[in-house]
């Protein structure tokens, strides 16, 4: 079992997508578990061919403790993993779908009907029939907001613990821990954006809105980029000591319909294209919402971007998500008085705030930082 947070101490395996005999490779998603933050797809980290699955559907399952084993292509296999328990989730009276080794877009059940483990969760809790609900996810699978728009208004689950969702609770020990332990210091920059914004119109121009670029994705690349010139900014500190990442790997932050809040990483985004990065963006803000993000998105980030989007407050400070070492939020752009060649006028600008852990660098690299952003910003052309 991996750990898909700092907080994370055990999981719930809800979902088996390899059989014994089956041939895996490394990347290729094997399960689903189930997490205080959600449903996250579980990939191999070994190629081979399944032998044993440890785990039995519904278990909770300690971190580090083995879920499967592999051996070589000519290992027999073993028989199948114990029968399901009671307390095993069920979808109506329908049998468990065939295991697969390549992971479709979303869970088909044995009715046809596609469905994120998120959605066929709550369905089951609920007591509503999947079939029934009209889906809005990716090839009409149904997805979470789907059932809670079926859902009766009065709430079936009693609320968590001092009235917190498992996962407010999961965010909140996160950043207790981040407080606590990471002595953070902060640095604030205004830029420009209007720049920026008056070059993504144009570009936008003639496209149609799913091909359209947004301020957002500019951020992400320049945040990208601006990471990888000031690498002691881009990483992990773990056991005591920093570890620079050789990858640039931006976690968004994404708020859930439900509540909550997680930040799946855009790997490599220094090395895509801007249209990259926003068919990036929107793919990981799709699959959070449906429950169905890779356990590689929730610990791969190297630095965080959280960004109160186009309208709200002008500035944000923001707490870092251990064990990485800095944290951008970016206030909602402003039209402001300018001074610009002697002459005040109004343009758009944006309130960039960096908090950073002191342990790894100080107020110096946090200005080069948000100046390198600011120059790239000014140039979008070259994101």
């Amino acid at each position: 079992m991996p750990s898909l947070g700092a907080d994370m101490e055990a999981g719930t395996l809800v979902e088996w997508l390899i059989k014994p005999g089956d041939e895996v490779h490394r990347g290729d998603v094997v399960a689903v578990v189930e997490t205080q933050k959600g449903a996250i797809e579980i990939e191999s980290f070994e190629t081979g061919v399944v032998t044993e699955l440890l785990a039995s559907i519904g278990q909770t399952v300690p971190v580090g403790e083995e879920l499967a084993r592999f051996g070589p292509d000519d290992a027999p296999a073993s028989p199948p993993a114990p029968a399901p328990t009671e307390k095993q989730p069920r979808v109506a009276d329908t049998p468990e779908p065939a295991a697969q080794t390549i992971r479709p877009a979303a869970p088909i059940l044995a009715t046809g009907t596609r469905a994120s483990p998120a959605a066929r969760h709550a369905a089951h809790d609920l007591g509503l029939d999947l079939s029934t609900l009209q889906g809005s996810g990716p090839e009409g699978a149904v997805v979470l907001a789907d059932v809670e728009a079926q859902a009766p208004s009065t709430p079936q689950t009693p609320p968590a613990k001092g009235g917190l969702s498992e996962m407010r609770q999961a965010v909140a020990a996160a950043m207790v821990r981040s407080k606590r332990e990471i002595p953070h210091f902060s640095v604030s920059h205004t830029i420009e954006t209007q720049v920026v914004s008056d070059w993504l119109a144009l570009r936008n121009a003639d496209r149609p809105p799913s091909e359209r670029v947004l301020l957002g994705a500019a951020i992400v690349k320049a945040t990208a980029l601006a990471a990888r010139s000031v690498k002691t900014l881009n990483g992990h500190f773990t056991d005591g000591a920093f570890v620079a990442s050789d990858e640039v790997n931006i976690g968004v932050a994404i708020a859930l319909r439900g509540g909550g809040l997680v930040a799946p990483a855009l790997q490599r985004a220094d090395t895509m294209t801007l249209d990259k990065v926003m068919t990036g963006m929107r793919d990981l803000v799709t699959r959070a919402r449906a429950g169905r993000l890779r356990g590689s998105e929730m610990t791969r980030g190297t630095l965080t971007l959280s960004s109160l989007g186009e309208k709200g407050a002008e500035t944000m400070t923001g707490v870092i998500f251990p064990p990485q070492v800095a944290l951008l939020a970016v206030g909602a752009p402003q039209v402001r008085p300018w001074i610009d060649q002697g002459s005040v006028v109004p343009r758009e600008v944006t309130t960039f705030t960096l908090s950073a852990d002191h342990r790894v660098c100080d107020g110096r690299q946090g200005s080069k930082f948000l100046t390198t952003l600011e120059d790239l910003l000014s140039n979008p052309e070259e994101l």
